[in-house]
Order: C-alpha cells, then structure tokens, then sequence
C-alpha cells in the first residue's frame, strides 16, 4: 500500500526526484573517495614525511568534501520539498475523496478516524518519503561502494564484513518483525484518543448536567492506557535497535583495529590502508544503520498508507451519472415516488412505499413520530442518501440521473442540526451565495427574524462566529441557518424541524415572512409541532415508514387517526 499510494503521488515530481537522484549519487561517490584520499596522505605523506603529497592530497581532499556538503544540502532541501508536496497532495486527495463521500460512508469511518488519516496517518508517510528520498540512492551505493572500496584496500580482513553485516540486519530483521502488528494497533488506539475526546468536547454540557465527569475520565483513561501502552511496547523495541547496532558496530571497529595491527606488523597491508579499510567498514556499517533507522519506520508508515488508501478506495453510494439529465429552469416540483429506503445491515426499511409531490409555490409538511422517517426522507431530495427503491424525482428528472451540482444548486437546505462555520456572520450567509451583498444578507435576516440581533453583536454582520456557531444561541443558530438558505434563493427550501428552537411567536412571525419570500418555490417543511405547519398547502403524515395520511390541517383532522393522536398529544385541536 505504501508504494501504491507513494507512487501514484510522486509521479509530478520525477523531474525533482530525478536531480535529487544524481545529487546523491554525486555526494555518495564522493564520500567514498575521501577515505582512499585519507590513506594516501598517510601512506604517501605523513609515513614518508613528504609535505608535498600532505598539500596537493589534502587540496583535493578539500574540494570533494566542499562538493559533498553542496550536493548534500541540495539533495536534503529536494527531498524535503518534494515529500511535503505529496504530503499536501495526499492530504488533499483524502479530503476531495471525503467530500464526496455520501452521509453513509462518513458515518461509516466517523469523524475521529477520517480526521486521524488525513494528519497522523499522512505524516508517518510523508516522514518515511522524506527519509526514503534522503537515503534510497546514498545508503546502496555506500553500501556496495564501501565493500568494493574495502576489499581494494585489503582482501585479507574482508570476512570482518562478511561477518558484520549479516549479524547486524539479522538483528534489526528480528526487531522489526515484532515491530510491525505494534504499529497497526497504534493507529487503531490513535483513533480510539481522538473519538473519545472529540465526544467529551462536544458533548462537555451533557457530561456536567448529569455528572458524569468521573465516568467520562475512566473512558478516557482507558484508551489513554491503551495508547500508551502500545507506545510503550514499540518504545521498547526500538530502545533494542541503537544499542545493539552500536555494539556490532564498535566491535568491528575493534576487530579490524585488532587483526589489522597483525597484517601491518606482517607488512601485508599498510597503515594508511588500514585506516581506510577502518573507514570503508564504518561506512558500510552506518549504511546498515541508516536502512535499520529508516527500516523502524517503514512498518507504521505501511499502516498509515493502508488507511489512507482505504479511504480512496471507498467508493462512494451516491455515484455521478455518466449521461446528466438536465432539469428544467425555474420553479420545480419534488415528486416521491414509490420510494424506499434501508441503512446497510439494517433488518427493516426506513421508508416504505412513499409517494407523493411538492408542487411550486406550496408548501408541504411532513409530520410523524420521532424514527419515523422524516429527516431521511428529506436528505433523499439533495442526494445525501440515494433511494434503494422507487425514485425521487425533481421537475420530472430522476435525481440520480442528473449532475450532483445542479442538484444542490437547486436546494436550499437547512438541516436538523444547523451547523455554523469559524468566520464572521457575513461569512456564513455567503454559503448560499459568496457574491451576496450586504443589503441581501440583511433583507435574509429580517425574513429570517435575525436582523435585531446580529445588528446588536459588536460588528455587526462583520462579527465572529466561533466553530460550531458554539457563540450564539440555538435559536440564533437556526435563523442563521436559514437566513443562509434564503440568500441562496433556491428552486426547493427544505426545512429539516428548523423552527424547533424557535418561541411560538417567533415561529409565526417567522413562517409568515417566508411566505413572500420563498415565492414560486416548493417548500418542504419538517417539523414535531402541528402549530408550525397547520397552514401548510399540503401534510404527508408518516408512521414507521410509511405514508398514513395527505392533505391539509382540516382534511387531516376528519380522517386520519395518526394525525388526530397527533394533534391531540399537543393540545393544538381547539386552536386549529
């Protein structure tokens, strides 16, 4: 997965990778010339006591390690750009992908996981493209390099590498098996920290109101425990990796210092080879090194790429036709038709055999019991959800079968939950439309009933909104909500219970603004109270999924009984 997802993000930047190739190529070569430079200053130089050889050597010498520094800064700062730049591209690929995920694949990952995949999980792989970019070219040819330089120097302490080596990646192989399943459960207890704390902000008021501060703090514990012990157990592992590396590595330091002298004394080799066979092993050795430290990432850099290409991968339920339908200009109608509806390993139907229209310039309400399918039903029309039977279909077009984006352009929506963006008021009113004028935005909110308040803030349209809309009221945040679907001036309102926070003389102010307001427009309007919609052109009446009753307040009353069990529960009948 790794290599996949590297791969099909690296492919802009060959042309970077291409030079940071040949600088490291250049700097590796040069690295390995600088010990066989060493030992002849020594042989040629300092055991002759030739200060002539010292100088020219040591010239030469001078020049490669200035090339080397070069070319290695230059290598170092395109690897870094070049792995930022995937980072951002696959940070963006994940988001794009999100985006288009349909309600049902969000709420399949949650919030927390998909939040963890596109910062954590990139990172682990953009820190291992960035050490892999570094290394992938210097740490072989050092590798091969240092052997074939070595044995040029002396073959007789050629099996101090034989031995050497073999023992140190036999070592660190071991440790990085064990490594591996360590890292994947990281990741899952990353997910578990990020859930339950992202529940306990949200949900800090619910905590405190019944006092389950304690409760909240053991649950925490419990998957903080649990990250902290999986961090601990890879701690461990990789506490192992240095040490015992080192331990090879000075002791060969020791065995080629040790059975050198024997070789020098014999008069098989000379001091000046010794020092750069010594140096050439080092260099051998520190290239194991590199590969053992880069190895210790590769494992949960895997994990994080495989999450990340699970998400790609997921394709979403609600799927771009190939052959848009357009629908017709101006006012349209919304017809149900037939339509049903199931979750994913859901065992009964959310919606059952549902048909009716929403004609222009009514407005219809759909009125039920709580998990009776209302919201459903109207997430249907902007295609957060796709039918699984019968159709919805908008000025006569199947939804399904024409652009997403006309689609949405379409709808104005104001969901169950109003949700408000960081910014300022004038930012999130332009959600609807961003070349709005002021004067626009204000004539949104007087429909709206907003107009006093947001002109009592200290900035007026100017003044902040916190994440969430976490700094205004709930009432506030629902005529906002609106407001922003009314500067969108859409062909479809859909109004998910919108008036719920609403005082009953807000609400009627309110609905009586929006009668002018939304025009020839078909309003869809979801709501728990009668009195919100008993004036409604037309009211579909749901029960478990299915349609018991349509008509209007009157005809409602006389015939059908889940509406008059209604009406009755809310002691609305003498006011209809």
């Amino acid at each position: 997965m790794l290599i996949r997802l590297v791969r099909a993000h690296l492919l802009p930047y060959r042309g970077l990778v291409a030079v940071l190739l040949v600088l490291q190529l250049a700097g590796t070569i040069a690295s390995l010339y600088l010990p066989t430079l060493n030992g002849r200053i020594i042989d040629e130089g300092v055991a002759l006591g030739q200060t002539g050889p010292i100088l020219r050597l040591g010239a030469i010498m001078l020049a490669v390690s200035l090339l080397q520094v070069a070319v290695t800064v230059a290598a170092t700062y395109l690897a870094s750009r070049t792995s930022a730049s995937v980072g951002r591209d696959v940070r963006g690929s994940v988001f794009d992908q999100v985006a288009v995920f349909s309600a049902q694949e969000v709420g399949r990952f949650g919030a927390p996981t998909l939040i963890s995949r596109s910062t954590n999980d990139v990172t682990q792989v953009q820190n291992v493209l960035f050490m892999g970019l570094t290394l992938m070219v210097g740490v072989p040819i050092m590798m091969v390099g240092g052997v074939v330089m070595a044995l040029r120097e002396d073959v007789g302490l050629s099996w101090l590498m034989a031995v050497a080596v073999p023992l140190l990646a036999l070592v660190v192989g071991l440790i990085i098996r064990r490594m591996v399943p360590q890292f994947s459960l990281m990741q899952t207890s990353i997910d578990w920290v990020n859930r339950v704390l992202r529940e306990q902000i949200t949900g800090i008021r619910v905590v405190r109101a019944f006092v389950r501060e304690e409760h909240e703090r053991a649950r925490f514990a419990e998957a903080n425990t649990q990250y902290t012990g999986t961090a601990v157990a890879v701690g461990k592992l990789m506490a192992l990796v240095f040490p015992l590396v080192m331990l090879i590595f000075n002791a060969s330091t020791i065995a080629v210092l040790w059975f050198g002298a024997f070789r020098v004394d014999a008069g098989q080799m000379e001091v000046g080879a010794l020092t750069a066979f010594m140096q050439y092993l080092i260099f051998v050795l520190m290239s194991v090194m590199m590969a053992t430290f880069m190895s210790t990432m590769i494992p949960r850099a895997e994990v994080s790429a495989g999450r990340i290409v699970e998400v790609l991968d997921t394709e979403s339920t609600v799927v771009e036709t190939t052959s848009p339908v357009r629908i017709p200009e101006g006012p349209v109608s919304i017809e149900f038709r037939d339509v049903d509806f199931s979750y994913p390993g859901a065992e009964v139907p959310v919606l059952q055999g549902v048909s009716f229209t929403a004609h222009p310039g009514q407005t219809t309400a759909i009125i039920g019991s709580t998990g009776s399918g209302k919201t459903t039903l109207v997430n249907l029309v902007p295609r957060l959800y796709d039918v699984t039977g019968g159709a919805v279909l908008m000025g006569g077009v199947d939804v399904r079968d024409a652009e997403l984006a006309e689609v949405w352009r379409r709808v104005g929506l104001v969901p169950q939950k109003p949700y408000l963006f960081t910014g300022s008021v004038a930012d999130n009113l332009r959600y609807g439309d961003p070349d709005a004028t002021p004067e626009r935005l204000w004539e949104a909110l007087r429909t709206a009933q907003g107009s006093e308040f947001v002109r009592s803030m200290p900035e007026g349209l100017d003044s902040a909104i916190a994440q969430g809309g976490s700094n205004v009221s709930g009432g506030q945040r629902q005529r906002l909500a609106i407001a922003r679907a009314l500067v969108r001036r859409p062909d479809i309102y859909l109004f998910d219970d919108s008036f719920s926070a609403l005082d009953l003389m807000t609400d009627r102010r309110l609905r009586a603004a929006l009668e002018p307001e939304t025009g020839d427009a078909a309003v869809i309007v979801v709501a728990q109270r009668v009195s919100t919609i008993i004036g409604a052109d037309q009211i579909v009446v749901l029960e478990d999924g299915r349609v018991v009753g349509v008509g209007t307040h009157e005809e409602l009353l006389a015939g059908c009984t889940t509406y008059q069990e209604i009406v009755e529960s809310q002691a609305v009948a003498e006011v209809a």
